[in-house]
């Protein structure tokens, strides 16, 4: 959340005084339209301890669950710290968990100060297929 706090059980942040966001559900659900495009609206994650900002993914085909993955913030200075991301030996491989979060144009007053970020989710396909 916000604060910095991982939601789950043992959740909390210890350099927050283990505050939570009550704003911050933890999770979400959405659905694609038909060529596969999807779009959701949350904060940009933060840091907690131990780990780098990220946002988890699941993608399901009807009950199937097919992919887990994870999206960090591309040239985020705690990306080469995180023990995930080091695991990735092949720099093709972790680019792909990559995004890079940009201004939206402010066309309307709404949209001032607020981030965009673009992370493509493939299915049934390696990166050597590619």
């Amino acid at each position: 959340d916000n604060h910095g706090s991982y939601l789950h059980s043992r959740g909390g942040n210890p350099d927050n005084n283990n505050k939570r966001d009550s704003n911050f559900q933890g999770y979400g659900r959405f659905l694609t339209n038909r060529q596969g495009e999807y779009y959701f609206r949350t904060i940009k994650p933060v840091t907690y301890p131990g780990r780098t900002p990220h946002i988890h993914f699941r993608v399901s085909v009807g009950d199937k669950k097919v992919l887990a993955t994870q999206m960090l913030i591309k040239d985020h200075a705690m990306n080469a710290n995180d023990g995930l991301f080091r695991s990735i030996r092949n720099e093709d491989q972790r680019k792909l968990l990559l995004a890079e979060f940009k201004p939206i144009e402010p066309t309307k007053q709404k949209w001032v100060g607020q981030l965009s970020a673009e992370f493509n989710l493939i299915v049934g396909y390696t990166p050597e297929d590619a």
